[in-house]
C-alpha cells in the first residue's frame, strides 16, 4: 500500500514539536532577529550599512533554518540530545550550500511566481525540502535541489498543501502581531523590540514545516524505495 503524506499530521507534528521545544526556538530566535533588527534601525539611510543588514539577514535566517532542522533531526528519538551551542556548530559547514541554495529557491520561485504563479508554486512545492537535506545528508547546492524534487515526488499536492495553509498561519498571526505592535508602540525601541518579537513567534513555523516534511517524506520513501533510488519520469503533484 502507497504511503500518503498527511497535511494535517504534517501541522500537528511541527506545533508539538514547536511546543515542546519553545524554550530553545523562541530564544534563539529573539536574540538573532533583534540583532538584524538594531542593525537595520541604525543603518537605514546608509546604503552599505543597509546592504550589509539584508547579508545579514540572510544569515541569520540560514543559520536558524539550519539550527531548526539539527534540532528536529535530534528529536526523532523523542528527546533532544544536543544544547544550542551543538546545532549551531553542525550548521556551521553548511551555511554556505544554504545560503545558495536559498538564493536560488528565491530568485527561482519569484520569477515563477511572476509568471502567472503556477511555476512559482510548483518550484517551492518540489524544493521545499532542500534545505533539510543539505543539513542532514551534507549534499552539494544542485544535488539537495534534486534530491528535494524525488523525495517530495509523489506527494506534491499535500505538501503543497502545507505550504500554503503555514503561509497563511504565519501571515494571519505576523499581521496580528503588527497591529499590536504598531497600537502600543510609543517609541522607536519599543517598535523594534515588538516587531522583533513578531518575527519570533512566526520564524519557527515555516523552519519546522520543511524540517518535518523532509524526515516524513524521508520515511515514504523509504518504506516505498528500500534502496532509495530515485525515480525517473515526470514530477506531478499527485
Amino acid at each position: 500500500m502507497k504511503t500518503k503524506l498527511s497535511v494535517g499530521d504534517t501541522l500537528g507534528e511541527v506545533f508539538s514539536i514547536y511546543r515542546d521545544q519553545a524554550g530553545v526556538l523562541l530564544p534563539v530566535a529573539f536574540w538573532l532577529f533583534l540583532g538584524v533588527a538594531i542593525l537595520e534601525a541604525l543603518t537605514e539611510e546608509v546604503v552599505v550599512g543597509f546592504l550589509l543588514a539584508i547579508v545579514l539577514s540572510l544569515v541569520v535566517a540560514t543559520l536558524y533554518q539550519g539550527m531548526v532542522v539539527g534540532l528536529v533531526q535530534d528529536v526523532q528519538d523523542g528527546r533532544r540530545d544536543s544544547s544550542v551551542s551543538d546545532l549551531m556548530r553542525s550548521v556551521a559547514p553548511v551555511v554556505l550550500p544554504l545560503l545558495g541554495a536559498g538564493l536560488i529557491i528565491g530568485v527561482g520561485a519569484g520569477i515563477g511566481f511572476l509568471l502567472l504563479v503556477v511555476p512559482g508554486l510548483y518550484l517551492i512545492t518540489i524544493w521545499a525540502v532542500t534545505a533539510p537535506v543539505i543539513v542532514v545528508e551534507r549534499r552539494g547546492v544542485f544535488d539537495a535541489l534534486g534530491r528535494s524534487r524525488q523525495l517530495v515526488r509523489g506527494s506534491g499536492w499535500p505538501v503543497l498543501g502545507v505550504l500554503v495553509l503555514t503561509f497563511l498561519i504565519t501571515a494571519v498571526v505576523g499581521a496580528a502581531l503588527a497591529l499590536l505592535a504598531n497600537a502600543i508602540a510609543d517609541s522607536e525601541i519599543l517598535a523594534i523590540v515588538l516587531s522583533v518579537l513578531g518575527t519570533t513567534v512566526t520564524a519557527p513555523i515555516a523552519a519546522l514545516v520543511a524540517s518535518v516534511l523532509y524526515f516524513r517524506l524521508l520515511e515514504i520513501r523509504e518504506r516505498e524505495e528500500p534502496a532509495s533510488v530515485p525515480e525517473q519520469g515526470g514530477d506531478g503533484l499527485g
